[in-house]
């Protein structure tokens, strides 16, 4: 909130929010400011309302007089007379103001703790014995708060810490070290409460630094806001061999941590112990690293893409940050040699001078790692792990040699894909517990990593990643990343909305031979003549979508090669991009005569609509025939259909998987996963099921 003015007389007081108002009653202590912040002297008057410090024959110098009634009805006509100016405009700025963040749910108030003396590191949350609570009124902590508060001397009261600062909630404890110069973040469970911290354990320590510099140590903070719903602190960072860095922390009674750069901040280091760390997509698959997939502890180059998810050690904690658009920098660090696990020891944000949003969830099992045995080849597998809550559980597999989303389904079922066919869908719920049935299709390959990212017949009580961006970023900046529209599917199917279903190329064939089957095809032939219009919709979209396809390809493979001619140095990247991008018209010229033409379905719906005319002893077996080129046209449409959207999420894999070691290629890998997030926008059934 940016507080530019405050006027106040007897009864009233009128906060002007950047060009918004406020108009609220007078508190007991005339001096006292709600806001926990100091009012700048305002330069000049406005609409004749003097500054409340203006002297007055009545009331002499400062603000402890008595204003006279008359004088007060002129001010306050002032008041109105300003406000009726700004009204409109007032009400519009302070609404938004508000929607920015969506709230979360809200729990019990922040508190703000100064621990009397610098505490030794690792801190023993528990004993607190010494720390002292910081009062949002400084005041209060006058020998006579009454008269202090009624003097303008005193007001702006500055708090010096004698320890460490430490902010808590129902969810978190934030410790600022002053001898580690950095922040410490504790996760409480959810059934503590602010005033006892129970098992409190610790899951990040924040370090905001200069570029080239480490951090040293804490050298100030200071209080900006310390009231039950928020408190916001000034910290200053010393730095080695550099200039001091800074930064504003803010924490409200949502869990959310608010970390805005303000001086010479260039990097925000977080260490944890990430087990893996995710760059969630919505159109496509997310992107998932994995510390003993890279065997160098060379720093990963990761895809800044405004929303990152780090999956803690032991699977019961998770770590949830988001950003807004900017030329931000995101990069893992693997943990070294010496460390016993495979971890990455820290992630590292270069924030571009914009806010960066922590927050941190926990449940037990809110992600789980299972090993893919041989032994579950075939057979369905009851694995060691129950949802905690109902979410979108989901898990990646590998289908035709490409890292597949599944979401798991609440019962067993079967799928049709594409390219691979029919087989049984491979992961479910049975009364809770998850299960698996991989296949010659889906094999079991590596391990599957089964997390949630957005909620689904959620408890409102539990946050999801997703509510976190919305919450942070608000909903004008989450819909281009969350793009709930673009994962609607399209259909190919002309009358899909009177409830006519499979009208494919399959499905019609079949339901036109049950007619010739039962020789009512002269009787029903506007039936199958509806069928053949279904048909030749259904071929037209199909051959229209994959030309998106290969427009796109095209785009893609001319992209590439102008990017290596102009920065040769991302020539390696791009060769391991081109081929995958190519494949999608390598994998239509192969299918070309078998997708024939619109011509040919044409000649096709023709013939079959002869057979009709009159019946006849040969009609079914001339049908049949007919028959089997619909399938085989459509069946070779429906191949290239699914060859060209996996294809497509394979390149957008790889794209942010190519780069890590490649930091050059970063904006190339963005952009190419963006034109690849479009191109997939829409897909139709045959490429893949609904919202991935």
């Amino acid at each position: 909130m940016n507080l530019l003015n405050l006027y106040q007389c007897r009864g009233v007081r009128v906060l002007i929010i950047g060009k918004g108002v406020v108009l609220y009653p007078q508190g007991g202590r005339a001096g006292t400011e709600s806001l926990n912040r100091r009012a700048e002297r305002p330069t000049r008057q406005v609409d004749g309302i003097p500054h409340p410090r203006s002297p007055s024959p009545s009331d002499g110098e400062g603000a402890g007089g008595e204003a006279e009634p008359a004088r007060c009805r002129k001010n306050l006509r002032g008041v109105e007379r300003f406000l009726a100016k700004v009204a409109a405009f007032s009400l519009l700025t302070v609404a938004a103001f508000f929607s920015a963040r969506q709230p979360l749910q809200a729990s019990t108030p922040v508190a703000l703790w100064d621990t009397s003396t610098p505490q030794p590191m690792p801190l023993n949350v528990d004993e607190r014995s010494s720390w002292k609570h910081v009062p949002g009124d400084l005041l209060s902590l006058e020998a006579d708060p009454g008269t202090a508060s009624s003097d303008p001397g005193y007001y702006g009261r500055e708090y010096a810490f004698k320890g460490d600062a430490v902010v808590e909630n129902e969810k978190l404890l934030a410790v600022f070290s002053a001898s580690q110069g950095q922040v410490v973040v504790y996760s409480k469970p959810k059934q503590a409460h602010p005033a006892n911290s129970g098992s409190a354990s610790k899951v990040a320590e924040l370090l905001p630094f200069a570029t080239g510099a480490e951090p040293g140590m804490i050298r100030r903070v200071e209080i900006v806001r310390n009231a039950a719903d928020q408190v916001a602190l000034q910290v200053s960072f010393s730095s080695k061999g550099t200039d001091d860095v800074s930064a504003l922390f803010a924490f409200d009674n949502t869990g959310l941590v608010d970390i805005k750069p303000t001086q010479n901040l260039r990097t925000l280091r977080i260490l944890s112990h990430i087990e893996y760390g995710i760059v969630p997509s919505f159109i496509a698959d997310d992107l998932i690293y994995g510390r003993a997939e890279y065997a160098s502890t060379v720093p990963l180059n990761i895809p800044p893409e405004n929303f990152f998810l780090g999956l803690l050690e032991r699977g019961g904690s998770e770590l949830v940050m988001t950003w807004p658009a900017g030329k931000q920098r995101l990069r893992l660090l693997p943990a070294g040699p010496e460390s016993e696990k495979k971890l990455f020891q820290s992630v590292e944000l270069d924030p571009d001078g914009q806010s960066v949003y922590l927050a941190v969830l926990g449940a037990p099992g809110i992600w789980h790692k299972e090993p893919l045995l041989p032994t579950y080849l075939e057979r369905d597998t009851a694995i060691d792990w129950k949802r905690p809550f109902p979410a979108k559980w989901k898990t990646q597999l590998s289908e035709a040699g490409v890292k597949t989303t599944f979401a798991f389904r609440e019962s067993k079922s079967d799928i049709w894909r594409g390219v691979p066919g029919s087989y049984i869908y491979p992961v479910w719920f049975k009364d809770e517990r998850a299960y698996l049935h991989l296949s010659k299709k889906v094999p079991p390959k590596g391990e599957a990593l089964i997390y949630f990212v957005e909620g689904q017949d959620t408890p409102s009580g539990i946050e999801t990643p997703v509510n976190i961006l919305k919450a942070t970023l608000g909903w004008a900046a989450s819909e281009p990343i969350l793009d709930i529209s673009g994962r609607k599917l399209r259909t190919h199917h002309r009358r899909g909305a009177e409830g006519v279903r499979r009208a494919c190329t399959c499905g019609c064939t079949e339901a036109i031979q049950a007619i010739f089957e039962s020789g009512e095809e002269v009787e029903r032939r506007a039936e199958i003549k509806g069928e053949l219009e279904d048909m030749i919709y259904f071929v037209h979209c199909h051959v229209e979508r994959i030309e998106e396809y290969r427009r796109f390809a095209d785009d893609i493979i001319k992209l590439l090669r102008a990017q290596a001619g102009a920065a040769p140095e991302l020539k390696p990247y791009v060769e391991t991009l081109e081929p995958i991008a190519a494949q999608i018209g390598q994998e239509y010229e192969v299918q070309r005569e078998n997708m024939k033409s619109f011509g040919y379905a044409d000649d096709l719906c023709r013939q079959t609509l002869a057979l009709t005319d009159r019946k006849s002893p040969t009609n079914l077996n001339a049908y049949l025939e007919l028959g089997k080129a619909w399938r085989g046209m459509g069946g070779a449409q429906d191949y290239v259909l699914a060859q060209c959207h996996t294809l497509t999420r394979k390149l957008a894999q790889q794209a942010g998987y190519a780069c890590v070691a490649q930091p050059q290629a970063l904006s190339l890998a963005q952009e190419i996963r963006g034109r690849c997030r479009q191109c997939l926008r829409n897909p139709d059934g045959y490429e893949i099921w609904a919202d991935y």
